[in-house]
């Protein structure tokens, strides 16, 4: 209870403090901004008791844009994101975050997209406005699950972030996050101390896959991300 009570204390003076002062980078470029959040989410971890693994970097394209796809249990997932990924990169992300005030135009600022999945011609259009920014060279984050998991288990993966990397082009990065359920699952308000790691796994190529491969695309995707977080959650 203290260890939330503090976090919470800290951490959101400090959010703000990052968003008034790290906007006007975004004049600059968003890339600042961006670069700028990551500190926002190293010092998070820290407040929380958090250590942070970070595995697999090495699988990282550095000469082309990509789609990170990574699995969804907690909040911290954003956090061990920022901090475990150590490129640039834009959230796809759904669009009543973009309302949020402050935080919703710092992340505007930043070139993240909103998704509105409650309006399928406003999803469409985002999923043409990110497949213009991979090819523009951006790479994108997706949570294919659609939604945070209860328990930590993998959730079925929504098509329209492979039909996305199909679009443009890109290669698939699974990521495996480990641990965030346990620090703060879904629906608690409680934070406990503990390790996340982050798994970066080699690329998947969406080349010469048609509508029909989409299919064995997303197995490709899902496995090396459901095993590794399988193994975890194993006793």
């Amino acid at each position: 209870m203290f260890r939330t009570i503090f976090f919470f204390a800290v951490f959101i003076p400090w959010t703000l403090f990052v968003i008034f002062t790290g906007i006007p980078l975004s004049f600059i470029s968003p890339d600042y901004l961006h670069a700028y959040a990551r500190t926002w989410a190293r010092l998070g971890l820290m407040l929380a008791g958090v250590r942070l693994e970070a595995e697999g970097q090495e699988n990282i394209p550095r000469n082309r844009a990509v789609i990170y796809m990574a699995n969804h249990q907690s909040n911290f997932d954003i956090l061990a994101l920022y901090a475990g990924l150590p490129v640039q990169f834009r959230w796809l992300a759904k669009e009543e975050l973009f309302r949020i005030p402050l935080f919703g135009f710092a992340m505007r600022r930043s070139g993240y997209i909103p998704l509105d999945r409650s309006d399928r011609k406003k999803a469409l259009h985002s999923m043409t406005e990110a497949a213009r920014r991979i090819a523009d060279g951006t790479s994108v984050i997706v949570f294919p699950e659609g939604t945070r998991s209860p328990d930590g288990s993998i959730l079925p993966f929504k098509k329209g972030g492979f039909m996305l990397a199909q679009q443009a082009g890109a290669s698939i990065v699974p990521v495996a996050i480990e641990g965030c359920g346990d620090v703060m699952p879904k629906n608690s308000r409680w934070i406990r101390r503990g390790k996340i790691r982050v798994r970066i796994f080699p690329a998947v190529e969406t080349t010469d896959r048609t509508a029909v491969g989409r299919e064995q695309l997303q197995e490709a995707v899902r496995r090396p991300i459901a095993e590794a977080v399988t193994r975890y959650l194993e006793p």
